[in-house]
């Protein structure tokens, strides 16, 4: 009996495990979904660096901005009331001699450009022979050289298809003046019509540097525009020289008239061409919406295709060539307009802003206007464009602008450079006097700014 309930208690122990069969589709179909689950996480993980890894990349490493472009104002004329009073006489300082071609400069110290024309025509009498021509040329020459180097080449380059399905490509050139760099970028001037059609635009620099640039920001008044290039493009040698960047001058002196000038870039309808001359007046204004300018004439022969710009003996841009305001009776004189009207706009276009548009034309006030005839002094508003933001904010014929964004108008250019401190889209606040009867009431006015179109 023992023995029989041992034997039942050890059966009743022992257990059997069975091992499950291997489901083989089951097992393939998870791999599969292991899989493609791996996949999917690596394409949305490649998917989420791509689109994280600029902002983290500028977070770790913030991009430096391009500095603000400023560029220096003139000086303001002064009244001739003003020059009167500076020019009466004083104690006479000795006269400084004048160097003459037979002096010896002491080592290191240079002869400039005018003093040795002043040293030839000094002699008594003047002895201009052929020695002294060909100097006088020969440090013209030199002066040119020492301003090619603020000028570039402008290579425009544009792609068209023949009737065969021919790739055609043309190139064209035109002359273009560094004025600025913003730690980021060089910034060339140029003529705005031809590189507007441009596929590709290629500078090259006065030692041969080749690189391509783009358009920043145009005008379509002046038909200007500033062309921007990566430092970074441009070679360590060349940036170790130091950039050479133009000087602008002024052109809104009442004595600029009979000053010498060179003209550089294209004034002869050529790219590298040059011409000598001299200004022979400054007193054709030219009138645009909220923008006038004045022309400068000289006694250059040019090409009515002609551009560049106009250089004094200082080594200053006085002017920016133009031939599309030249009269029938002189199409071919190169005429310019003066850079100091331009300089707010060089600047603004530098910044890439865009330009404002307010639709008013205007002069100055005169004193003879204001003493004679009561005319507050200040923007005389002679006309406004149709739908401007000026006739829309009910701005009139007649008006005159005596203070803009808080700031004292006396000028039309005054006016002008209030107005180019602002944006498009911006608010810009007035103060307008306007006649009624035998006096002027002043209003106040809210003008809301569009983008230049023109």
């Amino acid at each position: 009996m023992p023995d029989k309930e041992q034997s039942n208690q050890s059966d009743f122990m022992i257990e059997k495990i069975k091992v499950r069969p291997i489901n083989r589709k089951k097992l393939v179909r998870r791999t599969i979904i292991t899989a493609a689950m791996a996949v999917i996480f690596g394409l949305i993980a490649c998917f989420t660096f791509l689109l994280l890894e600029p902002v983290i990349n500028k977070w770790l490493y913030p991009e430096e901005k391009p500095k603000i472009v400023v560029l220096p104002e003139d000086q303001e004329e002064m009244a001739p009331e003003d020059m009167l009073a500076e020019n009466l006489p004083t104690e006479s300082p000795s006269p400084t001699p004048e160097p003459t071609p037979d002096q010896e400069t002491e080592p290191g110290e240079e002869i400039t450009l005018e003093e040795q024309i002043l040293a030839i025509l000094s002699e008594n009498p003047p002895a201009i022979t052929r020695d002294n021509y060909k100097q006088l040329y020969d440090s013209m020459s030199s002066y040119v050289k020492e301003l090619n180097a603020y000028m570039v080449t402008i290579t425009i380059v544009v792609s068209n298809v023949d009737w065969f399905n021919d790739i055609q490509e043309s190139r064209n050139q035109i002359s273009g003046v560094i004025v600025a760099e913003n730690g980021k970028e060089l910034l060339v001037l140029s003529d705005a019509l031809p590189v507007r059609s441009a596929q590709r635009l290629l500078l090259t620099f006065w030692e041969g540097t080749q690189v391509e640039a783009q358009i920043k920001q145009q005008d379509k008044v002046t038909n200007l525009a500033i062309l921007s290039v990566e430092l970074d493009s441009l070679p360590d040698s060349m940036k170790e020289q130091g950039l050479p960047i133009a000087s602008l001058g002024a052109s809104n002196y009442r004595n600029l008239p009979g000053t010498p000038v060179v003209a550089l870039g294209s004034p002869m309808g050529v790219s590298n061409s040059v011409g000598y001359g001299m200004v022979t007046s400054t007193g054709i204004p030219i009138y645009s919406p909220d923008r006038n300018y004045k022309l400068l004439l000289t006694d250059i022969f040019g090409s009515q295709n002609g551009g560049g710009v106009l250089f004094n003996m200082n080594g200053q841009v006085i002017g920016i060539i133009t031939s599309s305001k030249n009269t029938s009776d002189l199409k071919n004189v190169v005429t310019a307009y003066g850079i100091t009207e331009l300089k707010k706009i060089i600047e603004k276009m530098s910044n890439g802003s865009s330009l404002p548009y307010m639709g008013i034309s205007g002069l100055d006030v005169t004193r003879e206007a204001n003493e004679e005839l009561g005319v507050p002094l200040g923007a005389f508003v002679k006309d406004i464009d149709l739908n401007s933001p000026a006739m829309q904010a009910g701005i009139q014929k007649g008006d005159v602008v005596i203070e803009a964004q808080g700031l004292e108008i006396l000028t039309f250019n005054d006016y002008t450079n209030a107005l180019l401190t602002m944006e498009p889209g911006d608010t810009m606040e007035l103060v307008v006097m306007r006649q009624s009867q035998n006096d002027y009431k002043e209003m106040n006015f809210s003008v809301e700014l569009k983008e230049s179109k023109m």
